[in-house]
């Protein structure tokens, strides 16, 4: 390949243009900012989102820049001159607690491709991972509990059989039409609590933690208040609030 005129006129044409695109990449990039403007909530091992705004201070649009965290890279859109956006980044922390996605850079190969010019964010965002929602579900939990759930006084009726429902609403005659279905009645609601004591939720402390928190995401998306008893302190929903209380499982 020595001989190749060809592989001269490019090596040349590469090495004259460096100069020029080192400037270039650097003016490209340097108007722009990035901060965070924090995350949604976030669970141990499950993917959440963390939101960045974007910001062009320079009177030229910024070309062919990324946004990169650890592994998550979001490719931006070019950016006109003085304008700002937000963009989302998804996270997946491996553990509860107190988390930080790490370094985080705006990347740029613009105008070549062979020059990688790098903006690193000035803070770093910063959030609470909760425990990993997991274990049995809440509708076990209250069949063992029935006094909280009322008492069953008329029948409303079938809905579909999801294997949660306890076996005596089972309607046997669709069963055996291979169409499972469950006896649904109407429940007279008691005004009470739920109460969650740490010490039965599981067999270790994180399990009990998952257990937890599972529950008190379906009692928040049912609406149903409840009480929680941790070691050393007692907790209501309708006092304190599920997000200091989930912030009480992350930081256990």
């Amino acid at each position: 390949m020595h001989n190749l005129n060809l592989v001269y006129i490019v090596l040349f044409f590469l090495l004259g243009a460096a100069p020029a695109a080192d400037v270039t990449a650097t003016l490209n990039i340097g108007g722009l900012r990035a901060a965070c403007k924090g995350c949604d909530r976030l669970f141990a091992n499950r993917p959440g989102t963390c939101r960045y705004e974007i910001a062009n201070d320079a009177e030229t649009t910024a070309w062919g820049v990324d946004l990169v965290c650890d592994r998550s890279r979001v490719p931006l859109e070019p950016v006109p001159p003085r304008t700002a956006f937000t963009v989302s980044l998804e996270a997946t922390p491996k553990r509860r607690g107190r988390w930080s996605p790490g370094s985080c850079r705006l990347e740029s190969l613009y105008p070549l491709g062979t020059l990688r010019v790098e903006k690193r964010l000035s803070s770093r965002c910063r959030a609470l991972v909760y425990p990993e929602p997991k274990g049995r579900p809440l509708e076990s939990f209250l069949r063992r509990i029935r006094s909280h759930t009322g008492t069953e006084n008329d029948f409303g009726g079938l809905e579909a059989y999801t294997g949660a429902q306890a076996p005596s609403r089972i309607h046997w005659p669709s069963v055996a039409k291979g169409e499972p279905m469950a006896k649904r009645f109407e429940r007279e609601e008691e005004v009470r609590s739920l109460h969650f004591d740490f010490e039965s939720a599981g067999t270790d402390d994180e399990a009990r933690l998952s257990q937890l928190t599972l529950w008190v995401l379906e009692c928040e998306r049912r609406d149903l208040p409840f009480t929680l008893r941790l070691p050393g302190r007692t907790m209501e929903s309708r006092k304190e609030g599920v997000d200091a209380i989930l912030a009480a499982l992350a930081t256990y």
